[in-house]
């Protein structure tokens, strides 16, 4: 398969636009949450509610597929070393003393690439025998 073709354009352009508002709603409650607690703490609880989102959003809008408890696990599983290397490198970033409000940033930008590939691969292997959604019936 041609890694340029068009579908695969738009779906990277759809997990683009996914990327974006699951990063802002998390790094929104980053930023917010910093205020009470450790940012370890507040990176973690930003995580965990765009990740929630960023699940149906995925599902939907991303690789029009229908979300169920197979994929959940499977996109969770993706999630879940995905946050291993997110406050890994957070950590690593605080340790070398970049300010915590910034530290975030370049966690997503090595992050985000290295989950695309974990997501898709969670959410599309077997697409051949899952129910698909019309791209009419999407979000």
């Amino acid at each position: 398969m041609n890694i340029f073709d068009k579908r695969r354009f738009f779906q990277l352009l759809r997990f683009g636009i996914v990327g974006v508002i699951a990063t802002v709603i998390h790094y929104g409650l980053y930023w917010i949450l910093l205020k009470w607690i450790n940012p370890t703490f507040a990176y973690s609880i930003g995580y965990a509610v765009s990740f929630v989102i960023n699940f149906f959003l995925s599902s939907f809008f991303t690789f029009k597929i229908r979300p169920n408890i197979e994929k959940g696990i499977g996109f969770a599983l993706s999630h879940g070393v995905n946050f291993l290397l997110h406050i890994s490198l957070l950590n690593v970033f605080l340790y070398f003393g970049i300010p915590k409000t910034y530290a975030p940033i370049p966690v997503f930008a090595i992050a985000i690439p290295i989950n695309y590939i974990l997501v898709h691969a969670a959410l599309t292997r077997n697409k051949k025998n899952a129910k698909n959604i019309n791209s009419d019936s999407c979000i």
